[in-house]
């Protein structure tokens, strides 16, 4: 598959797991127009939402024998990659391209578990995907090549925006900070509206104005040409209510030292994972 999809319908598709993220980008690519696709899924309830759409199998052995998918995305948990992973190899054999949304699982282990001839690209995508603002980081294996590169970033596209990476290493970080950045940033708003209920507010308000807060704050964010710390100074007025708040955040041993702390072990277990 050396070709590049262009405005019409996206090539047929495997995709192996429909979990959040799986189903997420599944419902880009159907958005978007796709020739065909097979899930394989041995949990009914999680394709659902998909009856008519897709053909679904509850394992790789029953997909039809005479579909040679463009793509393979693989969003099976990690921890089953290894039981799951050689049940692919004849795709590998046909020269699809296999897409690896999978934490941990580095481009070589892929590729040994698929028999050692599949080309690979290994992508970390996050579950605002589901709103298609998500945004993805992914690295190209060897053996890519330009129309394989361009596909991937037209599925991955599908749900948000997409960067490339040179050094595969650094996808552990990313699946630390993008990957997991959305639990960080429901955290604040469930903090904030805790907090906002000890200072006497009504709790339905409290989780209004929390949800509201960090959802318009992101959006400004992204509306902004401005950085984040700009941002920030923007709304802190000297010797206010907000400067107050900000020089206890902003402690040393406070929100700095902790997100360093928390990303750095959200790294450390995405290379566990690669064991």
């Amino acid at each position: 598959m050396d070709g590049m999809p262009g405005q019409g319908p996206l090539p047929a598709l495997l995709l192996a797991g429909c979990g959040k993220m799986g189903g997420a980008m599944l419902s880009g690519w159907l958005e978007r127009g796709v020739e065909r696709v097979v899930v394989v899924e041995p949990h009914p309830e999680a394709t659902a939402a998909f009856a008519g759409r897709v053909t679904v199998c509850d394992s790789v052995a029953g997909v039809p024998a005479d579909f040679a998918p463009a793509a393979v995305i693989l969003a099976t948990k990690p921890q089953q990659a290894d039981g799951a992973l050689p049940g692919y190899e004849r795709f590998a054999a046909d020269d699809a391209l296999f897409i690896s949304i999978m934490a941990g699982k580095t481009v070589a282990g892929i590729t040994a578990s698929l028999g050692g001839h599949a080309r690979v690209v290994r992508a970390m995508p996050n579950t605002p995907a589901a709103v298609r603002q998500g945004f993805t980081c992914a690295f190209p294996g060897p053996g890519v090549d330009a129309g394989q590169k361009a596909l991937a970033d037209t599925l991955l596209a599908a749900v948000g925006e997409v960067a490339w990476l040179e050094e595969e290493g650094l996808i552990d970080p990313v699946t630390a900070v993008s990957g997991g950045g959305p639990a960080y940033v429901f955290l604040l708003a469930e903090v904030m509206e805790a907090a906002a209920i000890s200072q006497g507010l009504p709790p339905a308000l409290a989780r209004r104005m929390a949800r509201r807060t960090v959802a318009g704050s992101g959006a400004l964010l992204a509306a902004s040409e401005l950085d984040a710390a700009q941002l920030r100074a923007n709304v802190t007025s000297p010797k206010g209510t907000t400067e107050r708040a900000l020089n206890v955040l902003m402690r040393p041993d406070a929100w700095p030292k902790l997100m360093e702390e928390a990303i750095a072990a959200a790294t450390a277990r995405s290379r566990e994972l690669a064991g």
